[in-house]
Parts: C-alpha cells; sequence; structure tokens
C-alpha cells in the first residue's frame, strides 16, 4: 500500500533533531543551496511567462521546440571538425536554448492554468528524449575519435542519467520524496553546457565523466533516501 503524506516522520521532528545534532551536515548545506538556486529558476521562469499566458502558445508546444532544438544542437556536434570552435559553441547555445524552453513549458502551464496530466508525462519524457540525442551524439564522436574508454563512460552517463529520474517517478509513485540528489537535469544541463564551450580544448570527455559521476551518486543518494523513509515510517 502506497504510504502517503501523513505516513511521513513530520517535518519539525526533522528539525529537531537537526538541532539536537548542533550542527549541520554538509549535504544539509547542499541541499539547501540547491533549494535556493532551484527556487530561483522557477520564479524568473514565471516571471518571463507571464506574457505568453496571453497567446496562442502551449506548454506542448514549447516541449516539443525544446527537443527539436536539443535534436538540432546534437546533430551540430558532429560537424565539429570543419570548425571546432564554431559549432562547439553553436551547439551549446542552441542546447541551452532547448533546454530553457524546457523549464518554461512547465512554468507556463502553471502560469496560464495549462496543467494537465499528460503535459507532465511528455515533460518529462522528452527530457530523456533531449538528453539521450545530445550524449549519443558525443559518444559517437568520441568513437570516431578512438576513444573507447569515453565511449562506454558517455553510455554510463545516459544510463544513469535515465535512472536519476526513474528512481524519482518510482519513489513518488509509492508516495515518498525522491527529488533529493546533487545532479538532476539542470545540473546535467550545465555540465554538458560546459563541456561544449570548453570542448575544442579537450574538456568535453571529462565533462562527460563528471556527469556519469554525478549522476550514479544522484541515484544512489535517491535509493538511500527512500530506504531511510521508509524505515523511518515502518518504526513509527
Amino acid at each position: 500500500m502506497p504510504l502517503v503524506g501523513r505516513n511521513r516522520p513530520p517535518a519539525d521532528a526533522e528539525e529537531n533533531r537537526g538541532a539536537q545534532g548542533g550542527t549541520v551536515s554538509p549535504v544539509t548545506r547542499a541541499a539547501a543551496i540547491k533549494h535556493g538556486y532551484t527556487s530561483g529558476a522557477r520564479t524568473l521562469a514565471s516571471r518571463s511567462v507571464t506574457g505568453l499566458t496571453r497567446t496562442r502558445i502551449t506548454p506542448n508546444a514549447l516541449t516539443a521546440s525544446g527537443v527539436i532544438l536539443c535534436g538540432a544542437a546534437s546533430i551540430l556536434v558532429l560537424f565539429e571538425g570543419r570548425n571546432e570552435i564554431l559549432f562547439y559553441w553553436l551547439a551549446a547555445v542552441v542546447f541551452v536554448t532547448g533546454s530553457l524552453l524546457d523549464i518554461l513549458d512547465g512554468a507556463l502551464a502553471r502560469a496560464g492554468g495549462k496543467t494537465t496530466p499528460f503535459g507532465a508525462f511528455l515533460d518529462s519524457t522528452t527530457d530523456r528524449v533531449s538528453e539521450g540525442f545530445m550524449l549519443t551524439a558525443i559518444a559517437y564522436l568520441l568513437a570516431t575519435q578512438h576513444r573507447p574508454i569515453f565511449v562506454a563512460v558517455a553510455v554510463a552517463a545516459v544510463a544513469g542519467s535515465f535512472l536519476v529520474s526513474y528512481t524519482r517517478a518510482k519513489a513518488e509513485a509509492i508516495g515518498l520524496r525522491g527529488d533529493v540528489g546533487i545532479g538532476s537535469r539542470a545540473e546535467r544541463v550545465v555540465v554538458i553546457t560546459v563541456g561544449l564551450v570548453l570542448a575544442p580544448w579537450g574538456v568535453l570527455p571529462w565533462a562527460i565523466v563528471l556527469l556519469a559521476c554525478t549522476a550514479w551518486i544522484t541515484v544512489c543518494q535517491r535509493v538511500l533516501h527512500v530506504r531511510k523513509q521508509l524505515m523511518e515510517a515502518s518504526s513509527e
């Protein structure tokens, strides 16, 4: 039977335990920092779409546009042999633009009262498609450069990024929180973008290493967080 909110330990109880310890753990600080910039980004996105709520543009249209742009960015990466700086940087700009549209679609849905279950499902699905396009293109590029170890790391990054979303979805399906961890979509977009910008100087493969590590660490964090919630619920 799924756990519901009333079965979770109350928030003030968790705060009291932290206060009794006398210190704030690094994990708590990191979570607070992440919550701060995530909330700030959502507030900025909500303000940005105020004008769009009065138009015929739908959240699903923004979602589709974001996927198309991320797909185009992944194609641009494949032309890096013609001009590394031009195509890597152009791919980074297009990828960021597509990813921003993916943020704005949710903000538009909330601001315009256009939220639907299908829209939420489509949004989460296309997130994986957008990342999959770019990481597949990067893996192919690394394969053409005869760097098999980094190709394997790119594959691990794809699997990890998918599992990050999967673990959250499964946690929420049983009424638990699963949004913890250091490597959510926003952080992965930043890592990929920085890797593309610095790719002419050989940074891209190492950015993928960082992406894979943070993704798998996040998966472990979410699994452990779900386990902790279940143990706390069963001990009540």
